[in-house]
């Protein structure tokens, strides 16, 4: 992922004018009535309080150069790391009034990210012995999806399609909407569908299982079907393309979605019902 995108930065940069709106009252009496308190060189570090995955240190790295004040972001972790709760993961340092000025910002990121990584990674233990992978979906927080689909990553589960230029799926909704077939749909989209782009339609029912083999899908999603029918479709399938289950999918039940027969499992749980992680900002 490339940290320095102008997308990621602009996101980053709405947080810090977000949270500092026309200034900070505290940063800014410090530096007017008690400058060298404000001046003061303060280290700080970043402790949670429970166990946790790490993501989202590397976008703070980043939120840190861009917010272009005297403070200096010393990671002592790095993403993708399981670390036990009260071990310092980072420190800043720097000025007492500019490490107020990013302090919240910080730690909103690193609570929301790690939260997605330490839940995606229950998931992907509950998967562990099948042959099923976890992956995450496009529902996430508007302007937050590259952050959150790389919290995934962070915490074990793999990619879908980033968004629509991705892959061509066909949905129930665009099928009823378009008024056309599995097969005139699937004709008309391959003469867009780049080459290493896959075709996948989703079915609500059995019977569009073979519907749409007959359109040539290469992913066919077996969409919030309960285990029976996942195990008869995946008879039906034998082995042709890759079998996607969604919908419904929860901790309790995803291996039994695995050992039914999905290939991939996609879930919006992971991104959109993550508890959030509890950090904190710490004098140690």
């Amino acid at each position: 992922m490339m940290w320095n995108s102008p997308k990621i930065d602009q996101f980053l940069l709405d947080m810090l004018e977000e949270d500092l709106g026309q200034g900070d009252i505290i940063g800014e009496a410090l530096l007017r009535y008690a400058p060298e308190q404000a001046g003061q060189w303060v280290e700080l570090h970043v402790v949670p309080r429970e166990s946790c995955v790490l993501s989202g240190m590397r976008a703070v790295e980043r939120l840190v150069e861009l917010s272009k004040l005297t403070i200096e972001w010393t990671p002592q972790a790095v993403d993708g790391q399981r670390v036990q709760a009260g071990t310092p993961i980072a420190s800043i340092n720097g000025h007492l009034a500019h490490v107020l000025a990013v302090e919240r910002s910080a730690l909103n990121l690193l609570q929301l990210l790690c939260g997605v990584a330490t839940h995606t990674a229950k998931f992907v233990k509950t998967l562990e012995g099948t042959a099923s992978r976890l992956v995450h979906t496009r529902k996430t927080i508007p302007n937050m999806r590259m952050l959150q689909q790389q919290a995934v990553l962070d915490g074990g589960g793999f990619a879908h399609r980033y968004n629509l230029s991705h892959a061509a799926m066909f949905k129930d909704n665009l099928l009823h909407a378009a008024g056309l077939s599995f097969k005139e749909l699937a004709e008309i989209v391959r003469k867009r569908l780049p080459h290493t782009a896959k075709l996948e339609i989703e079915c609500d029912h059995l019977e569009q299982v073979s519907l749409a083999l007959d359109a040539g899908a290469e992913v066919i999603m077996l969409d919030n079907m309960n285990l029976d029918e996942i195990r008869r479709a995946t008879s039906i399938i034998n082995g042709r393309v890759v079998i996607e289950v969604s919908g419904g999918i929860t901790l309790a039940n995803i291996r039994a979605y695995a050992e039914a027969g999905a290939d991939v499992i996609s879930t919006s749980q992971i991104t959109m019902n993550a508890p959030a992680i509890d950090i904190g900002l710490d004098a140690l």
